[in-house]
């Protein structure tokens, strides 16, 4: 059986997910259940990166213990995970005992093998990226050297670390991404490539002194230390299916690891994460799929900038998580960061989902109702219409099979639009029994309500279930071979979203939380 191997980064929960958590995880999500409908096996893996000096300085804020913070927060994200209809396998903290066996473990491994040494260090640090910054990576204000990420000043420690010999895998990190498809879209790859064949690789350090971070997995065979939190983070990868604790299963799915990451932490997963995995004799994943960043006001949606969209603001305005989970997966974008304001959402929402494929759905299913009492039985396709469903469907795949979901919800509503034309066109409600045109319509209807269904879960089994069809694997899908439809219910399913205010540009700024 085909398999895929999903995850998302695991989230640092020093604050609730925003949009920008909702943009990755809600992606990973759709491949997850578009997968397990192609009748894929799949494992979706998500869950919170919670060791680091973040941590600790956010607990000691609380006056709670960090164990008691991270665990308080691992309840807020897997609330908002159900919010947005999330269906993970695993939910994988790395306070996890087995995670953190595998942490220690494989540092163990590293030190035996030469791979990490001691060595004193001096530089410009940054609490939120918990990580050094050498000339030239960060950005100069006022003359004072700022983490360009988080536009905060960093501060200068000197310490004696722990490092890891990333310098080492240069030749294997070029050959890597120069040579295969791992990285997709393969711009980033390049980018990682030149800044490669440009600096170098300078070893990372892999520790922190315990009296400065004490929330952390503890250097196996030195306790002084506590490990570095991208050096555990990154192993969840491989310890959330068993690496070292169930090889059968590790090795049943790794081969099919597909990553999901914004592209601010391109860095740590390609050359960091590739070059780990080689020195612990893995192979890299199969893909590591990089997208672009929502924009609010001009930044990059973050915590740092102030400018974040709470979750429950979009479930709210959006009628529910399809709404919501919908006009993220219409905006995302792999290759090209995207401005957010309500009057594009409110746009797609309103265009797309209620007008195009809501009010199709309610205008039939009143039709079936009112000429035939909702038994539609199998009658031929009209040409067009089946042309529009079997064209439809097969972009669809190819774009679902390529990553590329705003895309292929495209082809979705190009067959959306078609039918609405054609219902237009043939005018069902002044036929004195229009099953024929209700039949097609009712065809079409499968065919959307099949390629949406894992975009928005509840809206498509509420539709199928209304209706008296099976959602099939689109790869599947037969034109007429439905031999009766049985509506029972007309829903409305997408409620309109009517413009709450404007400003002066005209353009409704989202509020932050």
């Amino acid at each position: 059986m085909e398999r895929l191997y999903i995850t998302t980064p695991i989230y640092y929960p020093n604050a609730p997910p925003h949009i920008g958590h909702a943009y990755t995880t809600v992606y990973a999500d759709v491949l997850a259940r578009y997968n397990r409908l192609v009748g894929r096996k799949v494992f979706f893996l998500t869950g919170n990166d919670e060791h680091g000096l973040k941590i600790q300085r956010a607990a000691e804020k609380e006056g709670i213990t960090p164990k008691e913070f991270v665990d308080k927060m691992a309840g807020v994200y897997r609330q908002y995970w159900v919010m947005l209809n999330i269906s993970y396998d695993h939910f994988i903290r790395t306070t996890d005992g087995y995670h953190e066996k595998v942490v220690s473990e494989a540092f163990k491994r590293l030190h035996e093998k030469g791979l990490i040494y001691k060595a004193k260090y001096a530089g410009w640090y940054c609490v939120d990226c918990e990580r050094y910054y050498s000339p030239g990576e960060y950005v100069l204000v006022d003359d004072k050297p700022h983490c360009p990420i988080h536009n905060k000043p960093l501060e200068w420690l000197e310490e004696e670390t722990y490092y890891f010999k990333l310098s080492e895998f240069k030749d294997y990190v070029t050959k890597t991404l120069s040579e295969t498809d791992i990285v997709y879209p393969p711009s980033y790859a390049k980018e990682v490539l030149n800044r490669v064949q440009a600096e170098g690789l300078r070893d990372v350090s892999v520790a922190r002194p315990k009296d400065r971070v004490a929330w952390g997995i503890p250097v196996p065979f030195d306790p002084d230390y506590t490990i570095y939190v991208w050096f555990d983070a990154l192993l969840n990868y491989v310890s959330g299916i068993g690496y070292m604790t169930d090889e059968v299963r590790f090795q049943g799915y790794w081969p099919w690891a597909h990553h999901v990451i914004g592209k601010d932490i391109l860095w740590f997963h390609t050359v960091v994460w590739f070059s780990l995995l080689k020195a612990l004799d893995i192979p890299p994943p199969r893909r590591l799929i990089v997208h672009s960043f929502l924009i609010n006001r001009g930044l990059k949606i973050g915590k740092s900038a102030g400018n974040v969209i709470p979750i429950e603001f979009l479930v709210e305005r959006y009628n529910g998580s399809d709404g919501a989970r919908y006009v993220l997966m219409k905006l995302f974008n792999l290759d090209k960061d995207v401005e957010v304001t309500i009057d594009l959402m409110d746009s797609i929402y309103n265009s797309e989902l209620a007008d195009t494929y809501g009010n199709l759905v309610r205008r039939v299913g009143v039709l079936a109702a009112k000429k035939v009492k909702g038994k539609v039985y199998r009658r031929d396709v009209d040409k067009k219409i089946e042309e529009s469903i079997e064209t439809a469907l097969g972009r669809y795949v190819e774009d679902m099979e390529s990553l590329e979901v705003s895309r292929a919800l495209s082809e979705v509503q190009e067959l959306g639009k078609a039918l609405n034309t054609y219902i237009n066109e043939v005018k069902p409600w002044e036929k004195s029994d229009p099953s024929k045109e209700l039949y097609s319509l009712l065809e079409g209807i499968r065919a959307v309500t099949v390629m949406l269904s894992p975009v928005t879960p509840r809206a498509s089994t509420v539709i199928s279930e209304s209706f008296g069809f099976k959602l099939v694997s689109p790869r599947d899908f037969r034109v007429g071979s439905v031999e009766r439809y049985n509506i029972v219910e007309a829903p409305i399913l997408f409620r309109k979203v009517q413009a709450r205010r404007e400003s002066p540009s005209g353009g409704e700024s989202p509020p932050s939380g």
